[in-house]
Order: structure tokens, then C-alpha cells, then sequence
């Protein structure tokens, strides 16, 4: 099976958000492909000791957006991308230039080294902290 995502932009949205440092978004042809794209970003970023923190939508696999928590990733079914379009949303972040190699490795996305998606930035830990605290409060 083909695993390639198409139409591949990544963000880096430091200076526009806290969430996170950069959003990468990509398309692919058929629910199946999305699922595809996902388990290969997932198992080649954990034998890199990176840890996905959360996964939506992988119910339906029309749009599935992964939390590396200094990085997110939207794999968008190609007809479900324009309703969204997160590239207007976001587009005064500056667009990173990154080609995937022909055997479909994910590309470098950040600056070296890579370990960055592993730990969460302290800012982003007291974000996280904040929700906790008010989903535990809610009773």
C-alpha cells in the first residue's frame, strides 16, 4: 500500500500560538491511506523516542489530527480538506520548504535534532496541567 501523503505543508506557528511549534498538514486519497499515513508517522517517530501524546478521529479516518505536543499533524482526507482549510487559518506562519524522500521517510521537519518532539515545552506542560485541573473540577 501506498503510504504517501500528498500535498505536505508544514507551519511553524512559534511566534502565532502556544499550542505548539509547528503544524504539519497533508492529504491522502482514501480513509485507508489516512490510516496508513498515521501508523507510519506514529511507528517511525516512536523508534525515534518520540511519544504521541493524543489521536482524533480515528473513528472515522476523514481527518485525524495527531499531538506530538510541540508538534501537530492533520492527515486530511483530500475531500475533507478544503471545508477546513486550515492552510488560510494559519497562513501568516511561515511555511518550512521539506520534500519526502521517494521511499516515503518522513522528512526533517525540525531543526536538529529531531528529540524536540519528545519533550513538552514548559509552557505547554502548565497548558496541559490548566485542562486537567478544570476536567477534574467539572465533577
Amino acid at each position: 500500500m501506498d503510504k504517501k501523503a500528498g500535498d505536505l505543508i508544514v507551519f511553524d506557528v512559534r511566534k502565532l500560538t502556544t499550542i505548539a511549534d509547528y503544524f504539519i498538514i497533508c492529504s491522502a486519497e482514501s480513509q485507508r491511506q489516512v490510516r496508513a499515513i498515521r501508523d507510519h508517522i506514529e511507528f517511525t517517530l516512536s523508534k525515534q523516542g518520540c511519544h504521541l501524546f493524543s489521536a482524533e478521529g480515528e473513528e472515522s479516518s476523514r481527518w485525524i489530527l495527531m499531538d506530538f505536543s510541540d508538534v501537530i499533524v492533520h492527515i486530511f482526507k483530500d475531500d475533507v480538506r478544503p471545508f477546513y482549510a486550515l492552510e488560510r487559518l494559519w497562513g501568516d506562519a511561515p511555511r518550512l520548504d521539506v520534500r519526502l524522500d521517494p521511499e516515503g521517510a518522513l522528512p526533517p521537519v525540525l531543526p536538529k535534532p529531531a528529540k524536540r518532539l519528545n519533550v513538552s515545552s514548559p509552557k505547554r506542560q502548565r497548558a496541559r496541567s490548566a485542562v486537567g485541573r478544570r476536567r477534574t473540577n467539572k465533577g
